[in-house]
């Protein structure tokens, strides 16, 4: 991004920059601390990302306010109006990473009550490994301007799905293997699928970063492998 003849205007493109980032940081804080929570029955933790999620909305408000202002003041055109249009959408996704980190904290203390099967921890560890390593890397490419690196980040989002497959498929067995396992498998059931929803909420961020990037949409169609709707049926 090229500087401008008002000195204030880059001052207002980088404050808008800077609050991405910072989202980005709370969004992967956020999904650490939920996941970890969940996998260690620790409520306290849990408490932290719930109480996280208000910094989040706080932060999302300011960067609306500020793009905002700066539409208003500057009537930014070409790649200027990318950026802010881009940071919005941008936002509004990892404001979205934030609720479904909450969501996960909500259902430790409910998953800690039951008797949940151990050997599911591993499946979700390594899929919330995935989605964590895909949060911090698409906030680390955008701030480094690597467009190529985020489309690749974007495609592997097929990996999350086909995890996530796998923990659907593990849950619902144990579920019919013994009905007392049912109350904690559903609660892991929406955790594992909020997990899944932050992976496309990151592959959103990827696709509108590239924009910002290069004026160029990805083609709209990107993989996609959820086959949990077969498994049920």
């Amino acid at each position: 991004m090229g500087e401008h003849i008002v000195t204030s205007f880059d001052e207002d493109l980088e404050h808008i920059d800077r609050l991405i980032r910072d989202m980005g940081g709370l969004g992967a804080s956020m999904v650490d601390a939920a996941t970890r929570s969940l996998l260690r029955s620790d409520n306290a933790l849990a408490q932290r990302v719930i109480s996280d999620d208000v910094v989040m909305d706080a932060k999302q408000r300011e960067l609306d306010e500020a793009a905002i202002t700066l539409i208003a003041k500057r009537q930014p055109m070409a790649q200027d109006l990318r950026s802010v249009v881009g940071a919005i959408r941008m936002a509004a996704d990892l404001e979205r990473v934030g609720d479904l980190a909450k969501n996960i904290g909500k259902r430790v203390s409910a998953v800690g009550q039951a008797s949940a099967p151990k050997s599911l921890s591993h499946s979700i560890e390594t899929m919330s490994d995935l989605v964590l390593d895909q949060v911090r890397r698409v906030v680390e490419l955008y701030v480094a301007r690597d467009a190529e690196a985020l489309e690749t980040l974007r495609a592997n989002d097929e990996k999350i799905d086909i995890h996530y497959t796998a923990v659907f498929r593990e849950l619902l067995t144990y579920m019919m293997e013994d009905p007392r396992n049912i109350s904690a498998c559903t609660h892991l059931l929406f955790c594992a699928k909020n997990l899944e929803r932050i992976g496309d909420h990151v592959t959103n961020i990827a696709e509108n970063a590239y924009f910002v990037m290069t004026g160029r949409q990805l083609p709209a169609s990107r993989p996609k492998v959820d086959e949990t709707t077969v498994s049920a049926a």
